[in-house]
């Protein structure tokens, strides 16, 4: 019978969202943050579901649409709740969809509810994000009804709170009234084209020069960390290759800073960036050691030339 009655329609293919065109912008958050609110503000017209109860969206929208002259899609998204608090089997598909919205996005929007503060299901939300490497704008909604003492708690809060995220533009907007909104535009292109600029070698291992001259690398085992020269390794996110020796001994906060020092000199503003290491090949790492005992063939080789050229007593002198 199911055979029967699905005979008329064509059979589903699950959409390919890699070609799309122009810049994704994913909008995620938690549940009733306004996310659909936003995205038809941004639109401009009413275009997906917008209800007061949690839960509206239960599958990732792709909305193609232009704007001067540019091309973008909008992907609304589910919202994601703690896993304690998940319970049907079709949130968790939801929350898979919202993850892969976010690998497809160029720009993530991440709302907040101004109204309930920053709390922990957002900062995993983008860390998530960011360990996703997608550029990322920090949108908090419902600003208008904040009293002034309270915006400035809240901007204490996220101050405080998001030191780890210190690249990413904060916007203060109304998705219901459109306050604010249309300047994140600005801030997703800005974040776009940082992480999609081609970054020249000579640039980088300038850059990765002057952060070594300012602050050196550690000691290891008594010798220096040697960083010798930088090169692009992708973009979306930008990934900078550096080459030197005993790279696998980089402290993690050694590479922070190398990270924040390529942001700030290339002006990788709305993006994280990523620091990866190659260890170029040691040509002496077979030579003999000053403990061997055992002397290497070359060396043998020399010991018996010498010793048959030597004089047999002094008399012969």
């Amino acid at each position: 019978m199911m055979e029967e009655l699905l005979e008329p329609f064509p059979e589903f293919v699950e959409p390919d969202n890699s070609g799309l065109n122009g810049i994704k912008i994913g909008v995620v958050g938690r549940p009733n943050v306004g996310k659909s609110t936003l995205v038809n503000r941004l639109l401009g017209e009413d275009r997906v579901v917008v209800f007061d109860e949690a839960g509206t969206t239960r599958d990732s929208v792709y909305i193609d649409y232009e704007r001067h002259g540019q091309q973008y899609t909008l992907i609304d998204t589910a919202g994601i709740r703690k896993r304690k608090n998940i319970k049907l089997a079709i949130e968790k598909f939801s929350i898979v969809k919202t993850l892969k919205a976010i690998d497809d996005a160029n720009v993530v929007v991440l709302m907040v509810d101004a109204q309930e503060g920053l709390v922990d299901q957002d900062l995993h939300l983008m860390g998530s994000v960011i360990d996703a490497g997608r550029g990322l704008v920090l949108g908090v909604n419902k600003w208008d009804g904040l009293t002034p003492e309270k915006r400035e708690k809240m901007k204490a809060d996220i101050k405080r709170r998001l030191q780890f995220a210190e690249f990413a533009d904060v916007h203060f907007i109304s998705a219901l009234h459109g306050t604010g909104v249309g300047n994140l535009y600005d801030s997703i292109g800005a974040a776009y084209s940082a992480a999609t600029d081609t970054l020249s070698a000579s640039r980088l291992t300038k850059v990765l020069e002057g952060a070594v001259e300012e602050h050196q690398p550690p000691l290891v085992h008594g010798r220096r960390i040697k960083l010798r020269f930088a090169h692009a390794g992708g973009r979306n996110p930008p990934v900078i290759i550096i080459h030197g020796n005993q790279t696998d001994s980089v402290p993690a906060q050694y590479t922070r800073y190398l990270e924040k020092i390529f942001r700030r000199e290339l002006g990788l503003h709305g993006t994280p960036v990523k620091v990866e290491y190659r260890t170029g090949e040691n040509p002496y790492s077979n030579k003999a050691k000053p403990g061997d005992t055992k002397p290497t063939f070359k060396r043998k080789k020399v010991i018996k030339f010498s010793k048959r050229n030597e004089p047999t007593n002094k008399k012969s002198r």
